[in-house]
């Protein structure tokens, strides 16, 4: 994609984009906070995005909320974080969980717009890119989208699907199908085809 399409693109989807930069600005500075290690704290959040502490579900939504927007990947662990304090916490596959998908079209170009469990909202794009691993038996997909700095949300299954339904095939060089989704001028594969 050229810098001029990239652009128009950007015009094309500014709404969009807008709400997006307008929900990033608010979040905090955890990026900036760099506090000693304060311990592991008995709390995890789960396959389906859930928060469990001490082996309960914490149920309070704005809890919930709170918490992601102090969360903070370093390598492969996972800190919540204050100015002061920084506790180590568990994180199953993904610290989001992807609840939702709807796509807008303009002028015949398309952008997904992902929303999690704690209210993120976002555009599939370059700063929100998708991407498809698989479990350790090499078949089962795990969709993910990087939901904001370094931190992921895996996509639910319904949306999963719903993705793979706005999909279209295509056929790599080495001649095998594929099915993938556009975004923002973006391919992103979900996932192989069988013959």
């Amino acid at each position: 994609m050229t810098p001029s399409q990239a652009s128009s693109l950007e015009d094309l989807f500014a709404d969009l984009l807008q709400q997006q930069a307008e929900s990033a600005e608010s979040l905090p500075p955890v990026h900036l906070w760099n506090p000693q290690l304060s311990g592991v704290m008995d709390m995890r959040i789960d396959r389906e995005g859930r928060w469990i502490h001490e082996g309960g579900e914490i149920k309070r939504q704005p809890l919930v909320k709170l918490f992601s927007r102090i969360l903070r990947r370093e390598g492969e662990s996972y800190f919540l974080l204050t100015p002061v304090e920084k506790w180590q916490i568990a994180v199953d596959v993904a610290p989001f969980f992807i609840v939702s998908a709807t796509r807008e079209i303009r002028d015949s170009q398309q952008a997904i717009v992902l929303s999690t469990s704690t209210d993120d909202q976002f555009v599939v794009g370059d700063n929100h890119p998708l991407r498809v691993d698989t479990e350790e038996d090499g078949h089962t997909p795990i969709p993910q989208v990087r939901v904001r700095d370094n931190l992921w949300g895996l996509l639910g299954r319904s949306v999963y699907y719903q993705l793979i339904d706005w999909g279209h095939e295509v056929v790599g060089d080495n001649g095998e199908t594929h099915l993938s989704i556009t975004s923002m001028g973006q391919e992103y594969r979900l996932g192989s085809l069988a013959d």
